[in-house]
């Protein structure tokens, strides 16, 4: 997603979130592999990146019992460095009985109020058993908001 118009922030900024809620519902016959199911999830941003409750729904492609992918779009409502507005992120990531690992990036043009053109990419890993996950997220904004 190349944005020449842009300025980075300094580097990666480590931050924090909770799931608040998670709904997962299978779509066809349960216990035979591969299957799949549609999850609805909660989650709260702390840090740069700072949402009380965001709406996220994912597909989820179980290949076994612990162990799959998914795929999957967060409406981000909050601020980003105190910038108020709403994104979309797209989130691909595996799993399996240790934990989670995905990857995500900005919708282009989801941006609204205080971030629109926000571009910005970032990760997270997640070991079971964890309540709180950190998450890198890399983010720039349109180098005319930058002097404002």
């Amino acid at each position: 997603m190349p944005t020449p118009t842009t300025t980075p922030t300094p580097a990666p900024t480590a931050n924090g979130f909770t799931f608040k809620e998670w709904e997962e519902h299978p779509v066809g016959p349960e216990g035979v592999f591969p299957r799949l199911a549609h999850a609805k999830v909660t989650n709260a941003f702390t840090g740069a990146l700072t949402a009380p409750g965001t709406t996220c729904t994912y597909t989820v492609a179980y290949t076994g019992d612990t162990a799959g992918t998914f795929t999957g779009m967060e409406l981000v409502t909050g601020a980003v460095d105190g910038r108020e507005g709403s994104f979309v992120l797209e989130e691909r990531g595996t799993f399996d009985a240790t934990g989670t690992h995905c990857r995500f990036t900005v919708v282009p043009g989801s941006g609204t109020g205080g971030l629109t053109g926000l571009t910005g990419s970032g990760s997270f890993a997640h070991q079971h058993g964890d309540t709180s996950v950190e998450y890198v997220f890399d983010y720039a904004f349109p180098a005319a908001d930058r002097s404002a």
